[in-house]
């Protein structure tokens, strides 16, 4: 009888289930739409900035249609539609998963730069200075991210109608990379930590030579020498500095003449 009463409740649960699946069903306005129909209209959402309902559409898509280019350019769109969402993670997950399913498509440079995109302007959130928050604090993981993505399309699709902008974009990093080191050395020498000023100086001169942030980078570096009595490494950085940027802004003191290397900081 107890065997009975259970197969009993569980008839009427797939009953329910299977009644509350078809009242969804018919509720579902594209449920009836063509592969056509349905890009279209998830293809309207999203340029009328509905991101949220279009990526819905675009799931749908290619839950129904699996096979073919409207799938394929569903999962493109998706992606873009997680970007303008501000959805970094979720349109990053997107990229990834077109380029490993579709190495060869024909418009795959197009995920590259857009991965390179999408951490690109998470990117200026930490450009961003003027902030309270304190320098050294900031992850530039968004803007490495960012520069690798883009130097990969460069280098995998150099004829890409994609790929100028990205070395444009990739030279704007390198030195935002640059500056984020100098600032973060500026710091630590504001707070004494000269050797550590140095090193970091060092590293950004070493990892990015023809950035613009290098000539602060090399007045960062004479003075926490000087700072820590290594005349010898002074000497040798200062000559350096005074090769490189003859006219720099750094050599004039206070009152407008040139200050002797050894206190045109001070």
């Amino acid at each position: 009888m107890q065997i009975k009463s259970i197969k009993f409740l569980g008839l009427i649960l797939i009953l329910a289930l299977s009644a509350c699946s078809s009242t969804g069903d018919k509720n579902d306005e594209t449920r009836t739409w063509s592969a056509a129909k349905l890009y279209a209209e998830a293809k309207d959402e999203l340029n009328n900035g509905g991101y949220e309902k279009a990526v819905q559409y675009f799931e749908r898509l290619e839950s129904r249609f699996p096979f073919g280019t409207y799938a394929q350019q569903a999962q493109m769109e998706i992606a873009y539609a997680y970007y303008k969402q501000d959805d970094q993670a979720q349109a990053l997950a997107a990229v990834e998963r077109f380029i490993k399913l579709h190495p060869n498509h024909p418009n795959v440079d197009y995920m590259y730069y857009l991965r390179g995109v999408i951490n690109f302007n998470d990117n200026l959130g930490f450009l961003n200075f003027i902030a309270n928050q304190d320098i050294t604090e900031r992850d530039p993981k968004a803007a490495r991210d960012a520069f690798d993505a883009f130097k990969q399309l460069a280098i995998q699709f150099p004829d890409s109608k994609y790929t100028p902008d990205a070395i444009a974009r990739m030279k704007f990093l390198v030195n935002s990379l640059a500056q984020y080191d100098v600032h973060v050395a500026r710091y630590y020498l504001r707070r004494g930590a000269f050797l550590a000023a140095a090193n970091r100086a060092q590293s950004a001169i070493k990892e990015y030579p023809d950035a613009p942030a290098i000539e602060e980078a090399m007045y960062v570096l004479v003075r926490s020498y000087d700072f820590m009595g290594m005349t010898e490494l002074r000497d040798d950085a200062n000559r350096v500095f005074l090769q490189s940027f003859p006219k720099s802004a750094f050599l004039e003191s206070s009152t407008g003449k040139k200050a002797s290397w050894w206190q045109f900081w001070k």
